[in-house]
């Protein structure tokens, strides 16, 4: 990351943002399944491995907040980031299991200044996020909002 923080000029359409690597442990998706999701598959490997999922795997609301966390990292506590208005769609593909290996990246799929909003952008995202196999495991859109480095420029 450079040391200027990104603002909405920044995302044009097509720039694309490396994700991760993310390693995923077994100790974490059993204390994140305890916490908020603790169906058998997620908090017991045997179970886990008896269910469709084949193993230990990640509830698909840790999937997703790992997502965020790599998100995160790789551009938006270096940005101007305003909030998100929401999610668009969120796909779990396959399940996440214990010894993958997390990667990706968020591609900016369209962006505009807000009318209604001086000095914001919308910047929406395409995010796509593999295992070690290379195998899709999340499928996500979104939109997020930027300070214009014009109004920040302007401000400061």
């Amino acid at each position: 990351m450079s040391d200027q923080k990104l603002a909405f000029e920044d995302f044009q359409p097509g720039r694309r943002f490396a994700l991760g690597p993310r390693a995923v442990t077994a100790e974490e998706i059993i204390e994140f399944a305890r916490e908020f999701d603790p169906q058998p598959m997620h908090v017991d490997e045997a179970a886990g491995r008896a269910s469709i999922l084949g193993g230990l795997a990640a509830s698909g609301w840790h999937t997703s907040a790992l997502f965020m966390r790599m998100m995160a990292e790789s551009f938006l506590v270096n940005s101007f980031s305003q909030g998100a208005p929401g999610v668009d769609f969120m796909e779990w593909r396959k399940p996440v299991l214990a010894g993958d290996t997390l990667s990706g990246h968020s591609t900016v799929i369209e962006s505009r200044a807000l009318r209604s909003r001086p000095g914001i952008g919308m910047v929406k995202f395409r995010h796509e996020v593999e295992n070690q196999k290379g195998e899709l495991v999340c499928l996500s859109e979104n939109s997020i909002m930027f300070a214009l480095r014009d109004m920040l420029e302007k401000t400061a």
